[in-house]
C-alpha cells in the first residue's frame, strides 16, 4: 500500500495518470469534438468526475494519507492530476473559459497572498486572559472588521492573537470554528469588500451601499452565533484544568500592536486597490492587472521592511498561503465544468422563489468556488426577474428591483438578497467554501490546534449553522 502511495505521489506516475485520465474522459465526452466550441460549448456530464475526486482527496487523504498529505508539493501533484484533463478538454473546446479562470486565479491569489503577508507583518503582543467573554469580543471585533478590510485580512489579522490568547486552554478547536464562521464568512457582507461575490455584484451594477441593507441579516446570525459561541465556551471553560488557567491567568499582559504603522497603511492600500483599480491595462486582456500589480508592489514592501521580529512573533511562513494556492488551483480547473453546466443550464433547475436561490446559491457554493456560483445564479435571477415583469403587466412597477450593467438588466431585490447570503454565509459550510477557512485551518494547525477534517467540519456546520440559516429563511426570505 505504501509503495502504491508513493508510485501515486510521484511526479513520474502523476504524468501517466493524468494522460490515463484525460484519454478516459475524452472517451467518455462523444460530444467534446462535436461541440465547435465557443462560448456555447456543454461539457458531458461526467466531465464534473475530476472536482468530486478533488472533493475526496480533499476529505480522505488527510486521513489515509497524513504525512504525504501534508506536503504542499504532494498536493500541487494532485491538483495537476485532476485538473489537467479539463485543461485539455476545455483548450480544445472553450479556451475563453480556461484564460478567464486562469484571470481569476491570479487574481484570487494575488489578493489573498496581500492581504496574507501585510497582515503577517501586524503582531498583537501581550496575552489576554482565555475567557468566554475576551473570546467572544475578539470574535465580534473579527466579525465587524471583515466587512471592511475583507474577510481574508480580518481573518489574518486576528486569528493568531486568538491562538496565543487560548494557547493554556486544553479545548480551543470549537474557537477555532467560531472563529472560520464569523471571521471568514458571515461577518463580510456589509460591503463589496467583504467578500469576493459581493465584490463582483458591484462590478457588474449592484450600488456599493446596497450591501449596507443587509444590516438586520447580518446582526442576528452574528448574535447569535456569539451567544451559542459563549455558551458553550463557558460550558468548556468549567472543565479546564486548574493549573493551566493559573498558568493563563500569570501570563496575562496587556495587548500592544506592532507594525500597524508601516502595514496599516499598506493593508488600506490593498483594500482601495480592490475598490478602485479595474481589470487589465485599458481594457486589454492578459495577466498583468493594475490592481494585482499594485498588491505586488504593497507586499514586497511589506517583507522588505517589517522588522524581522515582528514576523517571527507570528510565527510568519508562507505554508498556508502555498497551501491555498496548491489546492485551489486544483479545485479552479475541475470546477470549471460544474460552473458551465450550472451556467448554461442553470434555468432547468426551476429556482424562481428567493428560498430557492438563498439554498442553491448557497448549498453549491459551499462546493464550488461562491464568486463564479453568485454571478451565475445572478444571471439566473436576471432571468427570472424580467420573466416577473412581463407577466406583472402594468403592476411591474410595484416589483422591487437593482438595476444591473449590460449585459445583465436587473434583478429582483428580494432574490439580490437571497444570492448574496445563501454566497456568503454558506461558505462557511465546509474548508473549501472560502478561501481563508483552509488559511485559517492551516495556521491553527501548525499552531498544534487539532482541527475536525473535511467531514468532520462539516458535520460541525451542519449542527450549529444549518439550524441558523433555516431561522434566515423563515426570518427574512419567506
Amino acid at each position: 500500500m505504501m509503495h502504491l502511495e508513493r508510485r501515486i505521489l510521484s511526479g513520474r506516475s502523476a504524468g501517466l495518470l493524468t494522460a490515463l485520465f484525460a484519454l478516459i474522459m475524452v472517451l467518455f465526452s462523444n460530444v467534446a469534438m462535436a461541440a465547435g466550441g465557443g462560448s456555447d460549448y456543454i461539457p458531458p456530464i461526467p466531465w464534473v468526475i475530476p472536482f468530486v475526486a478533488m472533493l475526496l482527496c480533499i476529505a480522505i487523504l488527510p486521513l489515509v494519507a497524513e504525512q504525504k498529505w501534508h506536503s504542499n508539493k504532494n498536493k500541487m501533484i494532485v491538483s495537476v492530476i485532476l485538473g489537467t484533463p479539463v485543461l485539455v478538454l476545455f483548450a480544445i473546446n472553450n479556451p475563453a473559459v480556461l484564460i478567464h479562470t486562469a484571470e481569476e486565479y491570479v487574481s484570487f491569489i494575488m489578493l489573498l497572498g496581500a492581504l496574507f503577508v501585510i497582515s503577517g507583518g501586524i503582531l498583537l503582543t501581550g496575552d489576554l486572559r482565555a475567557t468566554p467573554l475576551n473570546n467572544t469580543v475578539i470574535l465580534a471585533i473579527g466579525a465587524g472588521l471583515a466587512s471592511f478590510m475583507g474577510t481574508t485580512g480580518a481573518a489574518m489579522v486576528l486569528i493568531r492573537p486568538l491562538l496565543k490568547t487560548n494557547e493554556q486552554r486544553a479545548n480551543k478547536t470549537h474557537t477555532v470554528l467560531f472563529f472560520i464562521f464569523l471571521v471568514c464568512n458571515i461577518g463580510g457582507c456589509l460591503t463589496p469588500l467583504g467578500d469576493p461575490p459581493l465584490f463582483l455584484g458591484y462590478l457588474k451594477g449592484v450600488p456599493f451601499t446596497w450591501t449596507f441593507g443587509l444590516w438586520a441579516q447580518w446582526l442576528t446570525v452574528c448574535v447569535v452565533l456569539l451567544v451559542v459561541y459563549f455558551i458553550w465556551d463557558s460550558i468548556l471553560y468549567g472543565k479546564e484544568p486548574g493549573e493551566r488557567m493559573v498558568v493563563d491567568r500569570m501570563q496575562a499582559k496587556p495587548m500592544r500592536v506592532h507594525g500597524a504603522l508601516l502595514n496599516g497603511p499598506l493593508l488600506l492600500g490593498v483594500i482601495c486597490s480592490v475598490a478602485f483599480l479595474k481589470h487589465g491595462r485599458h481594457g486589454a486582456p492578459g495577466f498583468l492587472f493594475d490592481r494585482e500589480l499594485v498588491m505586488l508592489v504593497l507586499s514586497a514592501i511589506s517583507l522588505k521592511y517589517t522588522p524581522r521580529p515582528i514576523r517571527e512573533g507570528n510565527h510568519f511562513n508562507f505554508f498556508p498561503i502555498n497551501e491555498v494556492a496548491a489546492l485551489f488551483f486544483g479545485i479552479f480547473l475541475t470546477m470549471i465544468p460544474a460552473i458551465e453546466l450550472l451556467r448554461i443550464n442553470g434555468g432547468d433547475l426551476g429556482v424562481t422563489s428567493p428560498v430557492q436561490f438563498f439554498w442553491y446559491t448557497g448549498v453549491l457554493s459551499s462546493f464550488l468556488d461562491n464568486a463564479p456560483t453568485y454571478v451565475t445564479f445572478l444571471s439566473l435571477g436576471d432571468a427570472v426577474t424580467a420573466d416577473s415583469l412581463k407577466a406583472a403587466g402594468d403592476a411591474a412597477g410595484a416589483i422591487s428591483t437593482v438595476e444591473l450593467l449590460p449585459p445583465l438588466r436587473s434583478v429582483r431585490t428580494d432574490i439580490l438578497v437571497a444570492i448574496s447570503l445563501g454566497a456568503v454565509f454558506m461558505g462557511a459550510n465546509s474548508y473549501i467554501g472560502n478561501a481563508p477557512n483552509f488559511m485559517v485551518k492551516s495556521i491553527a494547525e501548525s499552531r498544534k490546534v487539532d482541527m475536525p477534517s473535511f467531514g468532520g467540519y462539516m458535520l460541525y456546520s451542519a449542527i450549529i449553522l444549518v439550524p441558523v440559516f433555516i431561522a434566515v429563511t423563515f426570518l427574512f426570505l419567506v
